[in-house]
């Protein structure tokens, strides 16, 4: 699939990311954890490879395969879906960053699983995630993740192996001499981005287009953020906005594959914060379901924009890491359902605690799922004091 420049390039690129991600630097003896699907095998090798380089201890976990997952979401017995072995806690607590290199060998194969399943084990793990959030916010903790080609992703995408190959080889920057200095580039530009949005004093926000009609509030004490290294590629720039001032339609144009799942033509209808009304041309009942997973999986938990002048991608790619970094024609916005990023508050990270997150609009959720819209769109900001200004036509940002 990748030569070994290729991959070696892989490696570097993705040390940028999780090196970029993370506040604090690392430093020999840090734990990493290297979690790969079974087909992204030569790139894990790569990547372990580079730790040892680098003095950092890596430690490998394979994800399960699409038979294994059959196994434990289709048959497994409630007690199965919760257990936690002996240990994860500290096993979590104990990490200095994580590396997934994602590789799905199917995309469909958890279709005729009821979807309530899959979400009891990840309710049942939520609390590693929020271990590594709350390392995340003291700088000990750092994470990138990334996509490495599989016949089952280009098949779904309806291209060719080479041009899958291709769009991940250009998105990355893997055809330039050295990737991580174009990183950097993208890296400046989108601080120039970040650094005039975060200078609004912004009351809401209206995105418009041909399906959408929806109102975001970014809420108190919020901050853009995007290129950060967490995900290669990534060109968005986003927040998480104050869940309780959603109102509108979002219409997602781009198909989803999520949790051996297909849904297309997702439309949702907010009210006062929350998703009243669930609409699908392809999966309604699966998008229903998984919007009543928790309390906050039908609240918003980021809003996001990403520029076609920094986005590479010109197709769909049948995974949400590219489909919402998508550049295309007229760019992208996505909204997340479910879960809120805690390091988009502008405040003291080692402040914000559970009860401030709650007061401030923050939504929790065991959920985070990324719907795209890529048709032509504007995003008017209408500022505290009632001046209105356009932030994003055509897309692109208006900054210049």
């Amino acid at each position: 699939m990748f030569t070994n420049d290729e991959l070696r390039k892989y490696a570097r690129t993705l040390w940028w990311g999780l090196s970029t991600a993370r506040t604090k630097p690392y430093a020999p003896g840090d734990f990493i954890l290297l979690r790969f699907d079974a087909e992204a095998l030569p790139l894990a090798e790569a990547v372990f490879d580079m730790l040892v380089d680098k003095g950092l201890n890596p430690i490998p976990r394979q994800n399960l395969t699409p038979g294994m997952e059959l196994s434990f979401y289709g048959k497994g017995g409630e007690a199965q879906l919760k257990a936690v072995p002996a240990g994860d806690r500290e096993f979590v607590g104990g990490l200095s960053g994580l590396i997934s290199l994602i590789a799905p060998a199917s995309l469909t194969h958890l279709q005729q699983v009821d979807p309530r399943r899959i979400g009891t084990a990840a309710v049942a793990r939520k609390f590693m995630r929020d271990i590594m959030d709350q390392r995340e916010q003291t700088g000990e903790f750092g994470w990138t993740l990334c996509l490495y080609p599989t016949a089952a992703m280009a098949e779904a995408a309806g291209l060719s192996m080479d041009d899958f190959k291709a769009q991940v080889a250009r998105a990355c920057f893997l055809d330039h001499e050295d990737p991580p200095a174009k990183w950097a580039e993208i890296f400046d530009e989108a601080e120039k981005v970040k650094a005039w949005l975060n200078a609004l004093d912004v009351e809401h926000l209206r995105i418009e287009s041909e399906h959408t009609d929806l109102i975001v509030v970014p809420g108190e004490q919020r901050r853009w953020l995007g290129v950060s290294g967490h995900n290669i590629p990534s060109f968005e720039i986003f927040l998480s906005p104050d869940w309780r001032g959603t109102e509108g339609v979002y219409y997602a144009d781009q198909p989803s594959f999520r949790s051996g799942n297909f849904v297309e033509g997702v439309r949702l209808t907010f009210e006062k914060g929350v998703a009243v009304k669930t609409e699908a041309r392809t999966g309604g009942d699966f998008v229903a379901k998984q919007l009543t997973l928790d309390e906050g999986a039908s609240r918003l938990g980021e809003f996001s924009l990403t520029d076609r002048r920094f986005s590479k991608i010109s197709a769909f790619m049948a995974n949400t890491l590219f489909d919402e970094n998508f550049g295309g024609e007229q760019g992208n916005c996505h909204v997340a359902v479910g879960a809120s990023y805690s390091d988009t508050f502008a405040g003291d990270q080692s402040t914000l605690d559970a009860a401030k997150k709650e007061a401030l609009g923050f939504n929790d959720s065991a959920l985070h799922w990324d719907l795209v819209n890529t048709e032509r769109k504007t995003v008017t900001a209408t500022l505290r004091g009632g001046e209105e200004l356009v932030i994003y036509r055509d897309g692109q940002f208006r900054n210049d």
